[in-house]
């Protein structure tokens, strides 16, 4: 969707979603909102990152798993290059360590695709009247979670394991020794209650702490 101009009484938005009946069904559906504009969406962090230059709107509204540059990773640039757009990630992941690092990123919202789009709409106004508007169950599971337990060379390791990668190539790739990295599984499966590797991966994963 290309970039348009909106009267500065209304709220504009920019959608950066990879499926394309999402992206078009939300922005078809909050352009019937009086006071809402979409005024660009695109289908990946790259694209959505020059767009959101481009348009500077007052919402972005990020997909967290995109390709080329994925929403948590776009929201940190966009706070960095484009600090007058409030950005809020959308998904259908209801995984609590997202909360965590999109808050981290610098996001003001964390938001679930299934709601309704007359809730959305009003989380879009209370985020643009200053809001932090994260939702409530995905709140509730970030506290009781106790946010993410791992450092960040354990989440490194993780996530090659996650990739398939064995402990010598991990060894080798991050310039440590075989039982370096061996430790730092072991420490990480501790943690996660895991009996393996691939387990702890795994757990991390679904927690979103990867």
């Amino acid at each position: 969707m290309a970039s348009e101009v909106a009267p500065r009484s209304l709220i504009t938005v920019v959608v950066v979603e990879d499926q394309a009946l999402v992206r078009d069904a939300i922005s078809r559906l909050l352009n019937f909102e009086p006071d809402i504009r979409v005024v660009g969406a695109a289908a990946d962090g790259v694209a959505g990152q020059a767009l959101i230059h481009a348009a500077k709107p007052h919402i972005a509204l990020l997909d967290v798993e995109l390709p080329v540059m994925d929403g948590l990773r776009l929201a940190e640039a966009v706070r960095r290059d484009s600090p007058q757009t409030v950005v809020a990630m959308l998904t259908t992941f209801g995984r609590p360590g997202y909360v965590e690092r999109a808050l981290a990123a610098g996001a003001k919202g964390f938001l679930l695709k299934e709601h309704p789009v007359a809730h959305l709409a009003d989380d879009i106004r209370r985020l643009q009247a200053g809001a932090v508007v994260v939702d409530q169950e995905l709140a509730v599971a970030a506290l009781v979670s106790g946010g993410n337990p791992l450092s960040a060379r354990e989440r490194d390791i993780l996530r090659r394991v996650g990739q398939g990668e064995g402990v010598a190539a991990m060894a080798a790739a991050l310039h440590l020794s075989v039982g370096t990295v061996r430790n730092y599984l072991s420490a990480a499966m501790q943690k996660l209650s895991a009996s393996t590797r691939w387990d702890a991966a795994r757990r991390a994963e679904e927690c979103g702490w990867l």
